[in-house]
């Protein structure tokens, strides 16, 4: 069928010929400049078998871009997406993209918490007489846009009281006054042995990270200032209600400007011990805490700095003691603060620019 249109050449105009020869040069496209190509040299006269020799191209595209170009003209060659429409892949595939993406081994009888292709295999053939290699089964995945990696772990479980208490802290921060001050409290690990995270490396050359093999922890408790962003931090030797009355300490110390100090922390039991409770009877109720919801980290403000923290500072670090790794942490945070306060569970009260 090609060799009996050989002969007839097809008819370009010469202001057809000079846009196509400008896509042909000058596209950014390389299926645009083929098009264009394949159209020119029509038009010329040449045998569409030499234009396959010389383009690396199939008849059957020489004579879907003629046909459409003799339809729509030039603006089709750069209209039209590259090849022919996708088809639909094997009717099993989408059988099997539900089970991977909805069910778990466990919903057919597979004593499995998680799919491997095999036992995809094993089931397509079981329920409908398919067989195909786990092979064609992982290839098949892939090119439906699924990829093999490590899921995200989320809590479903909320604390009953949860949309109450944020309502009670966005009215607190709502309307507080300017004599008052609020701040996001959590603590911190710090490890001698680093965290392990990704780096840049050489292909096929794995990088090494040091350990010093006997760890060293210390922690640090730290309040964020709702207002400025601003980090006061304490250390200790361990996370305990020891370390927490230390930190309400310094900031009664560090923040005697303020008639009231409110202090949001989680729900850890060290928070509410007696020896708190002792601590803040003493000061005559100068500092109040508040209790996030249950379950709730993402409601802290202050979990996001220790994020920073992990990914800048002890992930992959090549201290060799402890203080220098001390020292390393209270240089970033005096180098980092203010920190942004995100926002996002509570309104924005309009922040005032003020020192901690």
């Amino acid at each position: 069928m090609y060799r009996a249109m050989d002969n007839h050449i097809l008819r370009v105009e010469e202001s057809q010929r000079k846009v196509l020869l400008n896509l042909y040069r000058k596209s950014p496209d390389p299926a645009v400049r083929l098009r264009a190509h394949i159209v020119l040299l029509l038009a010329e006269g040449y045998a569409w078998a030499t234009i396959a020799a010389v383009l690396f191209c199939s008849t059957a595209t020489i004579a879907r871009w003629r046909e459409r170009f003799e339809q729509g003209g030039v603006d089709v060659l750069s209209d039209e997406p590259r090849g022919r429409t996708a088809r639909l892949g094997p009717w099993w595939i989408w059988i099997a993209l539900e089970w991977v993406l909805s069910k778990t081994p466990r919903d057919f009888g597979f004593l499995r918490s998680r799919w491997c292709c095999e036992v995809v295999a094993i089931l397509l053939f079981g329920l409908y007489q398919v067989r195909v290699s786990r092979e064609t089964i992982r290839k098949g995945l892939h090119e439906y846009h699924c990829v093999w990696r490590r899921p995200r772990p989320v809590l479903r479980r909320e604390d009953p009281e949860y949309e109450a208490k944020i309502q009670r802290l966005r009215g607190l921060l709502e309307h507080l006054p300017d004599d008052e001050i609020a701040l996001f409290e959590d603590e911190v690990d710090v490890n001698l042995n680093p965290k392990i995270g990704s780096m840049w490396m050489l292909r096929g050359r794995q990088a090494e990270v040091e350990t010093p093999g006997d760890n060293e922890k210390r922690y640090v408790a730290g309040s964020l200032n709702w207002r400025t962003g601003q980090l006061l931090a304490t250390l200790g030797p361990q996370r305990n209600g020891k370390l927490f009355v230390a930190h309400l300490n310094d900031l009664r110390g560090r923040l005697r400007r303020y008639h009231k100090i409110h202090v949001i922390c989680d729900n850890a039991k060290f928070h509410d011990s007696k020896l708190v409770r002792q601590n803040l009877g003493e000061w005559g109720g100068r500092i109040e805490l508040h209790w996030l919801p249950k379950r709730s980290p993402h409601t802290n403000p202050v979990e996001r700095v220790w994020w920073h923290l992990h990914e800048e500072i002890t992930r992959n670090h090549q201290c060799k003691t402890m203080g220098e790794l001390i020292d390393l942490t209270f240089a970033w945070i005096e180098n980092r603060t203010p920190f942004i306060v995100e926002r996002g569970v509570y309104a924005d009260p309009n922040p005032i620019q003020t020192a901690a």
